[in-house]
This record gives C-alpha cells, structure tokens and sequence, in this order.
C-alpha cells in the first residue's frame, strides 16, 4: 500500500483509507470486524469516524472493541460538532463542549489519544479562535496530535488558518469534504485555499454513493439493500440527467482502456497530489479488497485531459 503525507506536517497514511461510517448502524460489530480485519491486511493504516455515526457512538464503540493492541499501529481519526443528542444540546464547537466531546469520543474507542480530531462543520456560534485555543489545549494535553476541519468555506478556512498563525495555535493539517469526478466544485475556491496552507484533502463519498462504483444503470431499478435504495431524497439529488450523461461517458472511457468505473474513479483521486488517502467506506471485505485494487492505474496527462473534458 502507497503511503503519503496528510498535509504538510502530518502522519504518513495510506493512499486507500477507510471509513467506518456504515459500523454500527448499516453493519454490527462481527461484520465490522471482517471489514476491519481485511482493511490491516491490505496495508490499510487510516481509518476515519466521527461521534455521531452509528447512531450516535456506535461507530466509535465498535472501533474501540474491535482495535485493541492494532490501535497503535493506526491513524486514528474522527470527528465532533454534530448534534449528539434530540434536544441538539450535545454539538457545536465551543470550548466547554470540545473538551466534554473529545473525551466522549476517547472513552468510546478505548485509547488515550486521537490522531486527527476534525471539526465535522463550522459552529457560527462560536468564534473560531476559541474553538482553535481548546484544541490547541487538547494538543498540549496529549488528548490529540493534530486537528482538521470538515465542510468548511474557503473564507472560514481562510479565517481559520490566518487566526492560527497569527495567535499561535495548532492549525488544521487537512480538510474533509467531498470530492470525486461527480462533485468538483471545491477546485474552484477551496481547493487553492488548501493548497496555500499545505493541507491534505480526505475526499469523502468518492464513488458518489455507489454512482461511481457502475453498479447503477439508468432506467433500471436501485440495486435492494443499496445506499441509495434506502434515500430517496439522496437518490432524488444524486441520479440527475447531468449525472447520468457524466457517469456513462466515464464508463466508456474507462472500458476502452480496459479498466473499470471504480478504477477509473478511485485511481483519478489518486492522481490528484493533494489527496494524500481516499477514505472509502465498506460493508463487506471484498469491497474494502476492490477499493484497495482500483488504485492501481497511472492515468496519462492525455487520459486527465479528457477526464476534464467529460466532468467539467
């Protein structure tokens, strides 16, 4: 498994990550533990959560089970900020509550520290500085080593990263957002703010729910059991005409060269150089093994080319 730096000054991680989003909630802990298992024996080193997936801990709690003395052997990363609880008291980014989270998140996953804790979207609430000060805190602590960001702007990045500097705090190494030849949007501005402060982007949905992996056909029926069968009003976002059009060129593309949809997706998040792992999320293992392999090919500056033709 390729490794590369997260940012500019983070941990070495692998170039396939894995999210963990569906444990506790669309698998349980033994079909986790599969997952799991064939993500380390492919090399897999980064695995990505937040507090609230899993209805609400569950994905944490399975993780803290199921890791044990492999935890130290992993980039540990999640997330905090969304609402925990149906009052919507238990969110946000304010200091109090980032010290009641993180501990949360650490009781849950069983380990004394976190890796990569991310701030999962802007708290318009709370004045970033003091957001950055309790981080910075947690860092100083041991509690966590590095922080990242999750759905932000270019202006609350931009914001974000010059308070840091400018008062001396941990800044974010990363951002996650999503990102994949469906949804590029983040080129436009986001994109160039990352790249001046050297930060790593983590591409979430970057088979675009499914649409990317070639198991949908227009006109036919969803797939039983698939994610977007379960969401009619993700199905109803995602599976537009535009899409559609973007989905079979790409297709094409990819089975003239011999490869297929998913290659052709994961392997062009691969080629971006600020992407330094792809976090995919899996049910099964051998999904975790196609993800792992789909990586593998080089595409050409002519191949990008057209790549760009298609989605932009």
């Amino acid at each position: 498994m390729q490794t590369r730096k997260l940012g500019s000054s983070g941990p070495d991680v692998s170039l396939v990550g894995l999210g963990t989003n569906n444990f506790g909630g669309r698998i349980d802990s033994a079909a986790a533990r599969r997952v799991l298992d064939k993500a380390f024996d492919l090399g897999v080193t980064l695995i990505d959560t937040a507090d609230v997936y899993g209805n609400k801990g569950g994905s944490e709690e399975i993780l803290g089970q199921l890791l044990g003395p492999r935890r130290k052997h992993v980039v540990l990363a999640t997330k905090f900020g969304l609402p925990m609880d149906e009052a919507g008291k238990l969110r946000g980014a304010s200091p109090r509550y980032v010290t009641a989270a993180v501990e949360a998140s650490l009781r849950r996953l069983k380990t004394d520290w976190i890796d990569v804790y991310q701030m999962h979207y802007p708290d318009p609430a709370t004045p970033i500085d003091e957001t950055l000060r309790a981080l910075d805190d947690l860092r100083e602590a041991g509690r966590i080593r590095f922080i990242g960001c999750s759905n932000f702007s270019a202006a609350q990045l931009e914001e974000a990263q010059s308070v840091a500097g400018r008062q001396h705090l941990a800044a974010f190494i990363s951002c996650q957002d999503e990102y994949s030849l469906l949804e590029r949007e983040l080129e436009k501005d986001r994109l160039p703010v990352m790249q001046k402060y050297g930060l790593g982007l983590l591409p979430y949905f970057p088979l675009a729910s499914g649409l990317l992996t070639g198991k949908y056909r227009r006109d036919a029926p969803l797939p039983p059991g698939s994610r977007l069968a379960k969401s009619a009003h993700h199905a109803d976002d995602l599976l537009t005409a535009r899409n559609w059009r973007t989905v079979e060129a790409l297709s094409a593309f990819a089975a003239a060269r011999g490869h297929s949809l998913l290659e052709l997706a994961m392997s062009w998040l691969a080629s971006r150089p600020y992407v330094p792992s792809i976090i995919a999320g899996a049910t099964r293992p051998e999904q975790v093994e196609q993800n792992v392999a789909a990586v593998g090919w080089t595409l050409t500056p002519a191949d990008l080319a057209e790549i760009d033709r298609i989605t932009l």
